[in-house]
């Protein structure tokens, strides 16, 4: 399976925060930024406030997880963060995958294909 291009620098994530445009949902947060790349870069954030790291991590490949399976329909060039909140890691699949569509609605991320 091919790996997504992730961010990884603090640097990346603060500009993203501060200059970024965002959507919340009840599940996760969305982050975004147009990049000069041509590929869509992932970064994902999960606070010590939900949990062990076993929740952590739970909610990192779910999300993750979405991500990958909705990037064909994304714009390209673009730096996402997907931030985990408290529910995350126990939505049902259907609704963490509506929400992010949703949220990648709001934010103008899904190509407009017929």
């Amino acid at each position: 399976m091919k790996q997504a291009v992730t961010l990884k620098k603090n640097h990346e994530f603060r500009r993203l925060y501060q200059k970024g445009s965002s959507a919340a949902g009840g599940s996760m947060v969305i982050y975004c930024r147009k990049n000069r790349l041509g590929h869509n870069r992932l970064g994902l954030t999960a606070s010590v406030k939900l949990g062990s790291a076993v929740v952590r991590n739970r909610c990192r490949r779910r999300l993750r997880e979405v991500y990958r399976l909705q990037s064909g329909r994304l714009r390209q060039g673009w730096d996402i963060i997907l931030v985990a909140r408290g529910r995350t890691a126990t939505v049902p699949w259907a609704e963490l995958n509506s929400t992010f569509l949703r949220l990648c609605r709001k934010l103008d991320l899904l190509e407009d294909k017929p």
